[in-house]
């Protein structure tokens, strides 16, 4: 069954489906904590400050970021299928176990265990499509499978609905529970695949001589033009993570609302108009890296420039109508730049080392989505959210000139160390 599946003309797409599976399910369990505060608080107290709320978000993301690095040399390594579904069985069943939490600091240790797990999937689960599409698909099939984690951060703002119909324990225990049996359909359908670029060598599955991991980081680490990736994929993090763990409450706030409306409101105007974005995304960058090698990353940078003005209308607007414009926008443009991470780290890093590259990206853009977060907790105990959240435009400004000026790709994809 397994060779006739990974022959089949259709079965890389496949791939892409299974995975979008794994990145709704990864997104939402992470999501969905954002939108049940008010009904967690209830039971568990300390989260009645923002402070607090903040340091419970922020603490996967610090763990989450410091295991990416660590997640992208293993994925590099060992047969990505058994590490994406054993991440997702682990991270699924720390979501379940959330649902019999009864202090703070239960909760702040799930949340850390949850960092853990979660950071092993997207290295894993973007090389192997970027493995599977190496053509003029890429971009289209990064694309889809970030819708993924789109859709999911939208029923992840379900949460709070389930939480006001039952309770936030039945939110944690019913999510958590659908990723352990979407676990044994990866077990049936999901293939490792691996070509001679791809393939690690027996120095690399040890970890010792040239090709060890630090020769992986020094490869990666050693060029300008990784850093400049660096930074371009850190700083939009800033206005990312915001959005995703803030926006439910400034919609919430601005508007008046009950979080339990808020929450699918604001998830779900993100969701789909990211969407929207990483297929146009995705679809408008494999076109035009046929015509120009900077066709990714000027689409790129199209993306990252309309969430600049997305951000002042979403931080400043005070009427549904303005909050609701800067959401739609932020999220075509950020999905633009979503689905373009990837195939433009393949145009500067080779095969053997894309997962660890990856790795190294998340790292830096969840360590600046935890900064901000915490920073916008204490913004938020003292009513400066949306003002804040506006000012974020200004880095990401910056990080598109530098994007513009320095990155000039020989490659539409590098084969080669």
């Amino acid at each position: 069954m397994k060779a006739v599946l990974k022959n089949k003309s259709w079965y890389p797409w496949l791939v892409v489906g299974l995975l979008w599976g794994v990145a709704l399910l990864n997104y939402m369990d992470r999501q969905m904590l954002s939108t049940m505060k008010s009904a967690i608080m209830i039971d568990i107290h300390e989260l009645e400050k923002a402070e607090n709320f903040g340091r419970l978000m922020a603490v996967f993301l610090w763990i989450y970021g410091l295991m990416s690095p660590m997640a992208g040399l293993v994925a590099d390594r060992i047969n990505r299928k058994w590490l994406i579904t054993c991440s997702l069985a682990v991270w699924s069943l720390v979501t379940l176990t959330m649902g019999y939490a009864t202090t703070f600091n239960q909760l702040l240790v799930l949340r850390a265990l949850m960092g853990v797990s979660e950071a092993l999937y997207i290295p894993a689960g973007l090389a192997l499509i970027a493995d599977y599409h190496r053509g003029n698909t890429r971009s289209l099939a990064i694309g889809i499978h970030m819708t993924g984690l789109y859709v999911g951060q939208a029923l992840g703002g379900f949460g709070a609905t389930v939480a006001a119909t039952w309770s936030w324990q039945t939110a944690f225990q019913s999510f958590g529970l659908a990723g352990v049996v979407y676990g044994i359909i990866l077990i049936l359908f999901l293939h490792e695949k691996r070509t001679d670029e791809t393939k690690p060598s027996g120095e690399e599955l040890h970890g010792t001589g040239p090709s060890s991991a630090v020769r992986s980081l020094g490869l990666l680490l050693g060029t300008i033009s990784f850093w400049v990736i660096l930074f371009y994929f850190a700083v939009p993090s800033l206005p990312g993570w915001a959005v995703k763990n803030w926006l439910p409450t400034l919609f919430s706030s601005a508007l008046d609302i009950e979080m339990s409306k808020a929450g699918p409101l604001s998830t779900i105007t993100i969701a789909f108009s990211s969407f929207a974005g990483v297929i146009t995304g995705g679809i408008i960058a494999d076109r035009w890296i046929a015509k120009n090698l900077r066709g990714r990353i000027y689409t790129g940078a199209i993306g990252l420039s309309l969430t600049v003005p997305a951000l002042f209308l979403t931080g400043l607007s005070t009427d549904l109508a303005g909050i609701l414009a800067g959401g739609i926008l932020f999220g075509v443009g950020f999905g633009m730049f979503d689905a373009n991470n990837m195939p433009i780290l393949c145009q500067f890093v080779s095969p053997r080392h894309r997962a660890a590259g990856y790795g190294l990206m998340n790292m830096t853009g969840v360590f600046a989505g935890a900064i901000i977060t915490q920073l916008l907790g204490r913004s938020t105990d003292a009513g400066n959210l949306g003002r804040d959240l506006a000012l974020l435009a200004i880095p990401v400004a910056v990080a598109v000139i530098l994007l513009l000026v320095s990155l000039k790709p020989k490659f539409a994809d590098k084969t080669e160390d």
